[in-house]
């Protein structure tokens, strides 16, 4: 299965909770922080929530 690569690229101050909450279930809490996530169906949702915020690359 493949892996995505996800990096939080803006602070999540300000945020509404949902948007946070998303970002901490994905493992990402400070900026410039990154985790590896396999490529699914819930990980895509994720991402889709907060694709303003973060930058995906393939790992």
């Amino acid at each position: 299965m493949a892996a995505l690569k996800i990096k939080l690229v803006k602070s999540l101050v300000g945020r509404k909770q949902p948007q946070i909450a998303t970002a901490h279930s994905l493992g990402l809490r400070k900026i410039g922080a990154e985790v590896t996530q396999p490529d699914n169906a819930a990980t895509q949702g994720k991402i889709a929530k907060i694709s303003h915020l973060i930058e995906v690359t393939e790992a």
